[in-house]
């Protein structure tokens, strides 16, 4: 599996377990339109593109496109790259029936393809985001030891720790850790925390 330098933005969860299984990376799913009206999810957006840059990677539909549009026009095109699926006919396994436009989306595509898409995009692929050794990235076990995962209180204490660094508040203690080891190194959260 190929590491992704750059944060992949998709459009829903299944879109982001579906590129999950093709490259490891950070991958931010905007809620479809929803992203719109989260100010701490586009604040969040605005933040990894400055730090790694941002894949966007949406269906090529109608929805897609607006979403691609939307999210170019309130982040700077200079760290954007844009990654394309071909139109193709037909439905989701998942789904009964087609989308309104009968088109397959991201989490329909196979592996090659997304693949190809986010190649052409100009992906940096590598061994590990921004090439660190395993001992500088945070670890779950960090998240532990600073009482923001696994224990009684770590949710309200992690929420805590989020709005204190201007990040969204819904984040999981997973999330979390992807978005702090794009923005901090190890050494930086040690002190934070």
């Amino acid at each position: 599996m190929k590491t992704v330098k750059e944060v992949i933005v998709v459009e829903g969860r299944y879109d982001k377990n579906t590129v999950a299984q093709v490259v490891s990376g950070t991958i931010i799913e905007t809620s479809g339109f929803g992203v719109f009206s989260d100010g701490e999810k586009l604040a969040l957006l605005r933040k990894l593109a400055e730090k790694r840059d941002i894949i966007i990677l949406t269906d090529s539909d109608k929805a897609g496109f607006f979403i691609r549009g939307r999210l170019s026009g309130m982040l700077s095109k200079a760290n954007i790259k844009h990654a394309y699926i071909p139109d193709v006919d037909g439905h989701e396994r998942r789904k009964t029936t087609p989308s309104k436009e009968g088109k397959i989306g991201v989490e329909g595509m196979r592996p090659d393809v997304i693949l190809l898409a986010l190649e052409r995009a100009g992906a940096t692929f590598g061994d590990a985001p921004e090439q660190l050794e395993k001992t500088d990235l945070i670890t779950k076990a960090d998240l532990y030891s600073a009482g923001l995962s696994g224990g009684a209180f770590s949710a309200s204490k992690r929420r805590e720790f989020m709005l204190s660094l201007d990040l969204p508040g819904r984040l999981s203690s997973n999330g979390l850790l992807d978005v702090l080891n794009v923005l901090y190194t190890r050494e930086e959260f040690l002190k934070m925390v």
